[in-house]
């Protein structure tokens, strides 16, 4: 069975942006979709806990914004949901996807982002320094994407750093299993002063790029419709923004090579991404973890 897309929700613009991308991405690969709701674990952290009454009013609303939630997804696909207790949002994610054996986990954009654009809030980057999975972060504006649109195009960013072999299966896997093209990215930027002669610094990245996206290709499964291409600018943002994007298609980036094995850290590049990326970004952790590491 395909592995569960397990969606952090909550009942903001932010949380349905989420829930469109996870579902979205359920739907494509046939996949079940866990909405987790978390809410604090006062009795943890105050001297006295909160009134038994009040728990339980807290508790009703979260199972109504459950109830809201799958309504919005309907019955195109396996859905289940749960209200869970944790220190932080993101603390009870981590440990949902754990428990549910996730093979992605999905968040939304923080409040005051650009419409069609990623922005960081607390939640998503703890889950980048704290996730063993790959995790999905959903563009403001995600939610009035058709759902009926699935995925359009994989689109890998791909190079030769530690992990790359792991960004390319997962990114192969999911091109296979929504039965979509994949696209195979490789960046190719100048950022140097001003003035310098960079002509044979530009041949050079050329060749690298090329030399990148050859051996990766040489490594697709036969019969996988696939394109290489390389986005060209003075700096990551010029190259990305440059590149057509579909709004159904989804990115995929590694870890940087700071990050923990079996543990995200959202590297320059992907940060550098993230500011004019208008489609879902899937950061995947650059070692998987081994039987039985997991929560």
């Amino acid at each position: 069975m395909t592995r569960p897309v397990v969606v952090g929700y909550t009942a903001t613009d932010a949380g349905a942006d989420a829930l469109a991308v996870a579902a979205r991405l359920a739907r494509a690969t046939d996949a079940p979709l866990e909405i987790v709701i978390v809410l604090p674990d006062e009795s943890r952290s105050v001297i006295t806990p909160p009134a038994a009454g009040y728990a339980r009013l807290v508790r009703d609303q979260a199972e109504q914004w459950l109830a809201q939630a799958r309504g919005l997804v309907g019955d195109a696909m396996t859905v289940s949901g749960s209200v869970r207790y944790a220190e932080s949002f993101a603390e009870g994610l981590v440990i949902a996807a754990g428990q549910l054996d996730a093979g992605f986990l999905v968040v939304g954009a923080a409040n005051g982002g650009l419409r069609g654009r990623h922005f960081l809030g607390s939640v998503a980057s703890e889950l980048l320094h704290s996730a063993d999975v790959p995790v999905v972060l959903a563009p403001e504006g995600s939610r009035d994407i058709d759902p009926a649109a699935g995925l359009t195009r994989v689109t890998a960013a791909v190079g030769t750093r530690p992990g790359a072999d792991v960004l390319l299966e997962e990114a192969v896997a999911l091109a296979v299993a929504a039965s979509v093209p994949l696209r195979l990215l490789s960046v190719e930027t100048i950022d140097l002063p001003a003035g310098l002669d960079t002509g044979a610094i530009r041949i050079a990245g050329a060749r690298h790029a090329q030399q990148v996206l050859d051996a990766a290709r040489a490594e697709l499964p036969a019969g996988l419709p696939s394109e290489a291409v390389i986005a060209r600018g003075e700096g990551i943002e010029d190259a990305v923004a440059d590149l057509a994007w579909d709004p159904a298609e989804i990115a995929l980036v590694g870890s940087s090579r700071l990050a923990q094995p079996r543990r995200l850290f959202l590297g320059s590049t992907a940060a550098k991404m993230l500011r004019v990326l208008p489609v879902p970004l899937i950061v995947v952790p650059r070692t998987r973890p081994e039987e039985g590491e997991r929560a």
